[in-house]
């Protein structure tokens, strides 16, 4: 959290948070552009942001996008916030707010944050469904060989359909799928009205990856949700719930004992 705050310390840098807030995923040159600061420092600056990771970077062929990582404040917010009046409580409000309110001008999701365990155990907490159940509500059924279906059970609800499958399984590294359908039977059971399911069930298939770096005793963690389209009610729906669901999976896999004392699966 230091590091969270002399970052936010600096004017300059909040400056680029702010031009990331108004259009996120922007390269180096687009910074640039709508700062007085030469190029240099930009990329300290950035460096600095990157470090605390209130910006996460994603190469997309040979651009290195930037893109607001709402993390850190929520760690913030968490930590702090019932130490401080009411003002300060309102300032990190806004500021979280900010944060996590489009994520990415282009409508993907990307959010970044560091556990405290090991990527076997990650792997372990992210597709086996004794754990995912636990922690998510959520089981999948596949046999996460890439281009298998895969079907979501949430208690008797199971959502499966064409085309939900498994994109990417490199075990401890990278994890990626595509989202289930909205079925009627989901929409039932999250309560959802008719005409948000009659807008969602006629969206395609979003995809969703989980890359995952080791970094000394913890282990970096970056979620993609992505392929919505202009105006989409599912990526509208989604920000608090991945904010709620990472955060839980942070804790599930630094402190429930039943899984800590689990060996990885092979």
């Amino acid at each position: 959290m230091d590091e969270v705050f002399r970052a936010l310390a600096d004017p300059s840098r909040r400056r680029l948070l702010d031009g990331l807030n108004e259009r996120n995923g922007q390269t180096l040159r687009e910074l640039c552009a709508g700062l007085e600061m030469a190029r240099q420092s930009v990329s300290k600056h950035l460096a600095v942001l990157e470090a605390a990771n209130l910006v996460t970077t994603i190469w997309r062929g040979r651009e290195k996008l930037h893109y607001l990582n709402a993390e850190p404040i929520n760690a913030i917010a968490d930590r702090w916030i019932n130490r401080y009046d009411r003002r300060r409580v309102h300032l990190f409000a806004d500021l979280k707010s900010a944060l996590e309110s489009e994520t990415m001008s282009d409508n993907d999701f990307v959010y970044t944050t560091y556990i405290r365990t090991t990527p076997e155990r990650l792997w372990q907490a992210l597709t086996d469904p004794a754990f995912t159940s636990q922690y998510w509500g959520v089981t999948h059924e596949t046999d996460w060989e890439p281009g298998s279906p895969i079907a979501w059970k949430m208690g008797e609800v199971t959502m499966a359909g064409e085309g939900q499958v498994v994109l990417e399984h490199d075990p401890y590294r990278r994890l990626a799928y595509t989202w289930h359908h909205i079925t009627p039977e989901f929409a039932k059971a999250v309560e959802m009205t008719d005409e948000d399911f009659e807008t969602t069930s006629k969206e395609p298939l979003s995809r969703v990856s989980f890359d995952l770096e080791p970094d000394g005793d913890q282990v970096k963690l970056t979620v993609i949700h992505t392929g919505f389209e202009p105006g989409s009610k599912i990526r509208s729906m989604i920000d608090d719930g991945w904010t709620r669901l990472l955060s839980d999976l942070k804790s599930f896999a630094e402190t429930a004992p039943e899984f800590k004392q689990t060996e990885p699966a092979s």
